[in-house]
């Protein structure tokens, strides 16, 4: 895959209000709000082999800051986007895509809370949730995400292999971006929020869109997660069941002495085995589903 500077010329001159963007960069280094940091289990990959860095996505309001990390010298990868969880692209969630781009990917983590807010330098969670995280909209949300694709169709990378993976709050986007984008082949939702309250910011949740799903979801979840029960869990199995074409190629996977986060190499919760066993299910969903 190419870099930016011989495909700026094909991205069209677009003027943006870039007052309406709080953040314009990721920094560096993990949330405030997830210190201290698990060092002896955080893994750490390298830049060899691929190209990674901040980028600016084009979207309908100005520039959204993204993480991206592609192969080296790769033509045309498939594309990968990656929902963070509500601490936003912090290190984890870059250090996700540079093992996706070392697996052949075009991996691009935006900062969908751009425009709400930075929560990386918040140091409490409610705080997060009340000032940043509830005032998202998923519209929004949707948008920027479709904006992620058209910057990665510019710069030459096969959008036409799509997939998408979050985790937690990013985990409940994967499955709203499967009911949105006709596009996407393959989604792969961690621990994501199953039912909500119907809100403005949030008008349905993942057990209403089944019926919308146009590209097959594997729900990666915890038997121990206090935040998702597994009632909710079990109703969406049995939802899929009766939904699109989609929803019934639809998957769930219950680790039953996983807690919540169970990926999140950097945070107690931790689950090694669990974590690379999901890790080896999301690759091999890609695969059979031509991602």
């Amino acid at each position: 895959m190419k870099t930016e500077p011989e495909f700026d010329s094909l991205v069209p001159a677009q003027s943006f209000d870039r007052r309406s963007f709080i953040v314009t960069s990721l920094g560096a280094g993990f949330a405030l709000a997830t210190q201290p940091v698990m060092a002896q289990t955080a893994i750490k990959t390298d830049e060899t082999g691929i190209v990674a860095g901040e980028i600016k996505v084009p979207v309908k309001d100005g520039e959204m800051v993204a993480y991206r990390a592609v192969p080296g010298g790769m033509e045309k990868p498939p594309v990968v986007l990656l929902v963070s969880e509500i601490f936003g692209a912090h290190e984890y969630i870059r250090d996700v895509c540079r093992r996706l781009a070392k697996l052949g990917y075009c991996a691009i983590a935006p900062e969908l809370f751009a425009r709400q807010g930075d929560p990386r330098q918040i140091s409490a969670i409610p705080e997060i949730l009340e000032k940043i995280t509830n005032k998202t909209p998923d519209a929004q949300v949707l948008s920027d995400l479709d904006a992620c694709v058209a910057w990665a169709a510019s710069k030459g990378a096969d959008t036409k292999r799509l997939a998408i993976t979050g985790f937690c709050w990013g985990g409940r986007i994967a499955w709203l971006y499967s009911a949105h984008n006709p596009a996407l082949k393959a989604s792969v939702a961690w621990y994501g929020r199953l039912v909500g309250m119907a809100s403005p910011m949030t008008p349905k949740h993942p057990t209403e869109l089944v019926g919308e799903l146009k590209a097959p979801v594997l729900g990666l979840y915890g038997g121990l997660d206090s935040g998702i029960p597994l009632e909710t869990v079990e109703a969406m199995e049995k939802a899929l069941q009766h939904g699109s074409p989609a929803a019934k190629a639809s998957e769930i996977h219950v680790y039953d002495n996983a807690p919540h986060a169970f990926h999140a190499d950097y945070r107690p919760s931790y689950r090694k085995e669990d974590a690379e066993d999901g890790w080896r299910k999301m690759l091999a969903w890609f695969r059979k589903n031509g991602v």
